[in-house]
């Protein structure tokens, strides 16, 4: 008869160490493969030039126009947003500092682009049912004096230097299809801001409906609200259009950003 197996005892003292055996220490990536984040000043500089320019575009319309109905203007709206994200992200750039979401500078990019595509395409085209050259200032004329250079500035300038950011100074694959429904969260809410700021005013108030596309009095609300939808589809059409220029256009900072060390590390340092 075989005898009996002891139990497995509860606390099994640690065993000592096997003489030889060199402890592994913990490995750190050396200082060599870590790329310090540079800082991009002319990105900062043209993003400070740009919003700069903005501000006193917003200023001057403000001092020479009726502040309550300019600040009701998709355009100062929109420009607005660009100076604040412009400041932002120059600030950001200059300090090496992560970017801004790409939601957000998206968004602004989208709604800069509809500002000036509106002016050029619908307000001051001849062939167009809904000429209104000064649009800001609500006459028919085309502006002249400071109103012709700040209406350039807020329709033409701002745009074409927010693609040229987008284009020369961003790096691409950033924005994402999910994205494109929520930027139209915005004009879907100043769509429905300028028909009830049109019901509430007086008749006689000008520039009641502040773009003659969306003047309910002029054109009746089944003609507008179809307006607004076939814009609403263009602007949605020029969102996924942006995503997916993102997605195959050249990284423009590709050789100042992206390199490898010997160590095999790929590094990214975050720009602005």
């Amino acid at each position: 008869m075989s005898a009996p197996i002891p139990p497995i005892p509860r606390d099994i003292p640690d065993l000592p160490a096997i003489p030889g055996v060199p402890i592994l220490m913990p490995s750190h990536v050396p200082a060599t493969a870590v790329a310090t984040p540079a800082p991009r000043r002319l990105a900062a500089a043209f993003r400070l030039v740009v919003a700069v320019l903005a501000t006193a575009a917003v200023i001057i319309e403000l001092i020479l126009g009726s502040p309550l109905r300019l600040l009701s203007h998709f355009a100062i709206q929109s420009n607005i947003l660009l100076v604040l994200v412009f400041a932002a992200s120059a600030r950001r750039a200059w300090t090496a500092r992560r970017p801004l979401p790409s939601s957000l500078t998206g968004a602004t990019l989208l709604y800069v682009l509809i500002t000036g595509l509106v002016y050029h395409l619908l307000l001051v085209n001849s062939a167009s049912p809904f000429t209104l050259p000064g649009v800001l200032s609500g006459e028919a004329a085309a502006p002249t004096g400071w109103h012709a250079v700040t209406t350039q500035i807020l329709h033409t300038v701002t745009p074409l230097a927010a693609l040229l950011d987008w284009l020369l100074l961003t790096p691409p694959r950033d924005l994402h299809l999910r994205q494109a429904a929520p930027w139209l969260l915005y004009p879907v809410a100043y769509l429905a801001f300028v028909l009830a700021r049109g019901e509430f005013l007086v008749p006689a108030e000008p520039a009641r409906y502040l773009y003659p596309f969306l003047d309910v009095a002029d054109h009746g609300l089944k003609s507008v609200l179809g307006n607004a939808l076939l814009l609403g589809l263009a602007m949605y059409a020029l969102a996924l259009l942006l995503v997916a220029l993102d997605h195959v256009r050249p990284n423009p900072l590709r050789g100042r950003v992206h390199h490898r060390s010997q160590t095999g590390f790929r590094l990214q340092p975050p720009v602005g």
